[in-house]
């Protein structure tokens, strides 16, 4: 195939995001370097992790690490990927020797909780696709759900047969931590009492008397039976087993089990009830009712914990069928919360997850803003706070509908007015900013990646300030500590460089709008000195720029729209300098200012190579279109797919 020409600039200055993005880079490099010194024994597992007596922590051991590889698939170090995986491994020893899980997998807990643990496994799942041992437990994993001999799905009623599964198949009840429950757990208290309708207990305060707080453990036990759509997020399992293999009995089994929760919120006005019995009947533990179910809409986390889940299988229904029809159950789930909306404030208003909305929001707290409910129970709608924008950032990017975009701009525009856009928070799931990158893809906020980058590397120094000062004890270390102080930060880095959000928490798999090679290492990311920006994603366009901050040498950087190859691109414009005549494949520059042009170019294949002399920028539309191949774990290319920029 004919090389694509790519027209380059030469840096007439050097753009302050593109050294803030280089910097970040390096500060990183040294971050993970000292957190995996500091806390992580040599075969690689947590210190001072302690044992376990419960069902919970395996996701609390794996989350320190969950965005490592997301970091080396941007551009990161090898060494990176090389100690993820040494991390993957030692804490999968230290959790098996724990008795807390069984062939490297989760003996059963409920899918809120794996697909945070999960987190990790995909994103080195798609960063090293050629590595076999990571392929076959791929495989391995994804028929505890897809096989019916494991015992966790159901074939005639088309259920997850209990809210814990795992490893051992469907498990009963909660586990005994919850024979009762009580008053004295106080951080339980805002999300209120796990189940209604108990008689005698109408309050939280009626969980003081031990009878009380028997029954609702007796109760909790009992009804934690039959499908939640939180387990809808064991779709990924499947999905990254097809993207190694395309396993036709993968695709079928997730397109087959989303529909079953379309036909069951079909039947419920198309809102998504949250509780099926074992025998396939929606209410049937519940004396019919539509919600109550274990981490539904009543308890705990309502919108927060249903949305994620049914917004991950959505996705992965649509990257195995073509079909974005599932995607209906987050409009629907999104529409029928922002029409119950009030306007108030946070710091005012009574809400369960107040906490981190308060770190988010900063001194924005105090002005009122959109508020939807999270929760519904026995007196309607309740528990008012923020529309979580991951949910319609999401649906907005896979689509790039104008419909979804609306529903986006609306909750984009129920947030309050401010005057620090780019606020210097962080949680562990490294998201929370997506407002502000919004209005940078649309125009209104150009210094967004200045101020982000900027906050980012806040972060990092925040992080290893924590790390030089912080004396852990392991009789009295919090199992979330480690997960706190993972320096590794990606959510600006994946959305300036890549266009996307940061990934669905829950168990979302690592999508990207642009992935890119180093064409000369022929590895994943970026190659040395060079940044990357997106500037715009509209429909099958998106707009970047590169940038060589070498004075020295060329780079080369194979640019891909789309991580797992749903998309192709059919053609290329770029934007800078040449003479009139083009000579051969080299680019001629005037002795003085150059005149810039636009070049396009067609081309109808995966990606194309990007050829960066030292010091020089590049300027790219890309116009995509959907790729003929079915999407799957990209490995580094052959070098010849493509030619090389002139």
């Amino acid at each position: 195939m004919p090389a694509t020409r790519i027209l380059t600039t030469p840096l007439r200055e050097v753009p302050a995001w593109a050294v803030l993005e280089r910097r970040l880079f390096d500060e990183i490099e040294i971050a993970w370097r000292a957190f995996s010194d500091r806390y992580c024994e040599p075969d690689g597992r947590i210190r001072g992790a302690g044992g376990f007596d419960s069902r919970d922590g395996v996701d609390d051991l794996y989350e320190p690490f969950f965005n490592w590889p997301a970091f080396y698939a941007l551009g990161g170090s090898d060494d990176i990927l090389g100690r993820a995986k040494h991390h993957w491994e030692g804490v999968t020893r230290q959790l098996t020797e724990s008795g807390m899980l069984t062939g490297e997998y989760e003996n059963g807990y409920d899918w809120f909780h794996q697909g945070e643990s999960l987190l990790f496994f995909y994103g080195l799942c798609a960063a090293d696709p050629a590595d076999q041992a990571f392929a076959e437990r791929a495989r391995r994993f994804a028929e505890l759900y897809t096989d019916p001999a494991h015992g966790n799905w159901d074939p005639e009623r088309n259920i997850i047969r209990a809210p814990h599964t795992g490893a051992r198949g469907p498990l009963s009840g909660l586990g005994p931590e919850w024979q009762a429950y009580t008053a004295a757990q106080r951080e339980m208290r805002p999300y209120g009492l796990p189940l209604e309708y108990l008689p005698g207990i109408e309050s939280w305060d009626d969980l003081e008397d031990p009878a009380n707080a028997e029954a609702m453990g007796r109760a909790m036990q009992r009804l934690a039976a039959g499908d939640v759509p939180v387990n809808l997020a064991a779709t990924s399992l499947a999905a990254n087993r097809w993207l190694y293999d395309g396993d036709a009995a993968s695709a079928e089994w997730i397109v087959r089990y989303v529909d079953g929760w379309r036909e069951r919120a079909a039947l419920n006005g198309g809102l998504l009830p949250d509780n099926v019995a074992p025998d396939g009947t929606v209410g049937g533990l519940h004396d019919g009712r539509w919600h109550g179910g274990h981490y539904g809409w009543t308890w705990p986390h309502g919108l927060h914990s249903v949305g994620m889940s049914t917004l991950i299988g959505g996705l992965n229904a649509a990257l195995v069928s073509g079909d974005d029809g599932a995607l209906d159950l987050t409009r629907t789930m999104l529409d029928t919360v922002m029409e119950q909306g009030v306007v108030a404030s946070v710091a005012e208003t009574p809400f369960s997850l107040r906490g981190g909305a308060m770190a988010r929001l900063g001194t924005d707290a105090d002005t009122p803003m959109l508020l939807v409910p999270y929760r519904f129970g026995r007196h309607g709608w309740f528990d008012y706070g923020p529309v979580p924008m991951e949910l319609p950032t999401w649906l907005w990017w896979w689509t790039r509908d104008p419909a979804d975009r609306a529903r986006l701009r609306r909750a984009v525009e129920g947030l309050p007015a401010t005057d620090e856009p780019v606020k210097p928070f962080r949680d562990k799931v490294e998201a929370g900013h997506e407002a502000p990158w919004l209005a940078f893809l649309d125009g209104e906020l150009d210094d967004y990646p200045v101020s982000a980058l900027s906050m980012a590397l806040g972060q990092v120094a925040r992080r290893m300030a924590v790390m030089q000062t912080e004396l852990l004890d392991p009789a009295t270390v919090h199992l979330h500590f480690w997960q706190r102080v993972n320096p590794v930060v990606t959510e600006v880095l994946g959305q300036l460089i890549t266009g996307t959000p940061q990934v669905l928490y829950n168990g979302g798999l690592p999508f990207a709008a642009v992935a890119y090679e180093d064409a000369d290492r022929r590895r994943p990311g970026l190659p040395p000195d060079v940044a990357a920006l997106v500037t715009g994603l509209d429909g099958d366009r998106i707009e970047l720029e590169l940038v060589n901050l070498s004075s020295t040498s060329a780079r080369r950087v194979r640019v891909r729209p789309s991580r797992f190859g749903q998309q192709q691109v059919a053609a290329v414009v770029s934007r800078g300098e040449r003479d009139a005549d083009w000579p051969g494949r080299s680019t001629a520059y005037l002795a003085t200012a150059g005149s810039p042009v636009a070049h396009t170019a067609d081309v109808d294949a995966e990606d194309v190579i990007v050829e960066l002399p030292p010091s020089h920028r590049a300027a790219l539309t890309l116009i995509t279109a959907p790729a003929t191949g079915r999407p799957r774990h990209a490995g580094v290319v052959a070098d010849a797919s493509i030619g090389a920029a002139g």
